[in-house]
């Protein structure tokens, strides 16, 4: 069943996530670590409350919207809750994506401020004559260029007290951009009492997050798993955060949890199977997480045998905010996404919208009150996803008799490759260009690991041989085009594609294949 929150009226994020801090007399608590530096709950709030002022100087209304293209530092949270102060609705971008994904992001939000990490620039220079709302760039960490500004040009003699802006619990907050099932990325809007939900539910109830806990995600914070793990979660009792602004590999993972001695870490399948082939320690790590795609039973086994650290496997989406089924510390299923969480409530229908038997596969609808509003624009798709107080996640699962759910894959083709959605037909799309390439297909296989990853199966044109040399050149190729991440992990040529009659290709049955 849900949960009343019993929020005030006049309710804003920042001050329950902040100021309340403050409040409470944690002001000196440290509340953000990052490489070697560190930031207290005052210093967020100080910085917090200078880039809302410096936003509304800016000419920044209620509701306008505010990008934020930033790598994971102690920035973060200070623009994310200084931009939600001043009544702004902050977009959180994902970091991995390239300049046309930016042009559609920063034109489909309308967004009249971007801030920007210094290292970023170069993927948006590109794109920043096409954008038709954007009217100011702020610029973070680094060199900033004559039609930009810097931070510190943004909150110069700005004060640090602002008075919160007078939304209420069901007021605009963020946004988070989901790939969701098909087409073009979707806005998901969230509104002020989403987080706290999370936190009450999932952040209390299942990870038992204490104020003497110091957490790490080493998925970022532009991913609804990565905000409230290294964000909201943490705030909301007073607890500490470490921020990794690389990328997460073994090495750059292990290497912050020797320096922060976290006591949560929040990591994905992938990244715990890779860390498995590395030498380090998790001295500190009371407890794991992992989320963004199903836990393979053997990476858990060997995972605890190695580190006597449990890994609680659960699942969430960007439209529900965070995981609402999940394992519990001292209750794991291996193999399954585990029961429940406190405050939300599950389905398992047919094609009908029916509840089927237990044991039955069928689609996962989920109902709870930290589901987004709508998607931004999108009217015949927020139709499809949002059936009254249900959520349609797309998602096949069945359950048993103990209240375990169990995933079984996608009701569509989209991939979810080291946590992030991947669409094949963007990968097709792209493989096609390559002048080698007659046709292709891309569907989902798994590794040794039980891991999924993108597999494409490739016609080429006369004159092209399929060999080593051109695996490894469609690769690469992809690689340039597209987010890393998206590239196909196999290719393996074929003469032709499997089709049916009328001419579509059969995927079922190269996925029987892979």
């Amino acid at each position: 069943m849900g949960i009343e929150l019993e929020l005030p009226a006049h309710f804003n994020a920042a001050d329950y996530f902040v100021d309340r801090n403050i409040r409470e007399g944690r002001g000196d608590k440290v509340a953000v670590l990052c490489e070697d530096r560190s930031l207290t709950y005052a210093g967020v709030q100080a910085g917090m409350n200078r880039i809302g002022n410096g936003l509304k100087g800016l000419g920044v209304r209620m509701e306008d919207r505010v990008a934020l293209l930033l790598l994971d530092t102690e920035i973060y949270p200070q623009a994310f809750f200084g931009a939600i102060k001043a009544g702004a609705v902050p977009v959180c971008l994902n970091t991995l994506m390239r300049s046309k994904d930016y042009l559609y992001f920063l034109n489909d939000s309308r967004a009249r401020v971007l801030i920007i990490d210094a290292a970023l620039l170069e993927v948006f220079e590109p794109i920043r004559h096409d954008l038709r709302f954007l009217e100011h760039t702020v610029v973070v960490r680094g060199s900033v260029p004559e039609w930009a500004m810097s931070l510190e040009q943004l909150i110069e003699d700005r004060s640090t007290q602002l008075e919160a802006a007078p939304t209420g619990p069901d007021d605009s907050c963020f946004w988070l951009y989901s790939s969701g099932s098909t087409g073009v990325p979707k806005g998901a809007i969230h509104l002020q009492h989403d987080m706290v939900y999370c936190a009450q539910t999932y952040g209390a109830q299942v990870l038992g997050v204490r104020e003497d806990d110091i957490c790490f995600s080493a998925a970022k914070l532009f991913f609804a798993y990565g905000l409230g793990n290294g964000l909201y979660f943490p705030f909301s009792v007073g607890a500490t955060v470490a921020y990794m602004p690389d990328r997460p590999t073994p090495a750059s993972v292990y290497d912050t949890i020797r320096r922060h001695r976290p006591t949560i870490y929040f990591g994905v399948p992938t990244l715990y199977g890779s860390m498995l082939q590395a030498e380090g320690s998790l001295q500190g790590v009371r407890l794991c997480v992992s989320a963004g795609e199903a836990l393979p039973a053997d990476i858990l086994r060997r995972w605890v045998e190695r580190h006597q650290v449990q890994i609680i496997d659960g699942i969430g989406s960007t439209e529900i905010s965070h995981i609402f089924i999940s394992n519990r510390p001292d209750n794991i299923r291996p193999g399954s996404s585990g029961k429940l969480v406190p405050g939300y409530e599950a389905r398992i229908v047919g094609e009908n919208f029916q509840d089927v038997a237990e044991g039955e596969i069928g689609t996962l609808l989920i109902k709870g009150d930290s589901i987004c509003a709508a998607y931004w624009n999108k009217h015949e798709k927020s139709k499809s996803t949002f059936l009254g107080n249900w959520l349609n996640t797309d998602d096949k699962y069945h359950g048993d008799e103990e209240g375990y759910y169990f995933y079984v894959g996608r009701s569509n083709d989209m991939l979810k490759v080291g946590g992030i959605w991947v669409s094949p037909v963007e990968v097709e799309a792209c493989l096609i260009s390559h002048p080698a390439v007659l046709e292709c297909a891309v569907v989902g296989a798994t590794d040794k690991e039980g891991l999924v990853k993108s597999k494409a199966f490739v016609v080429l044109k006369p004159g092209y041989s399929p060999d080593a040399p051109m695996e490894a050149e469609l690769k690469s190729y992809v690689k340039n085009e597209l987010a890393h991440y998206k590239f196909p992990q196999w290719i393996e040529s074929l003469h032709q594609l499997p089709k049916t009659a009328t001419g579509k290709v059969k995927r079922y049955e190269l996925r029987q294949a892979a």
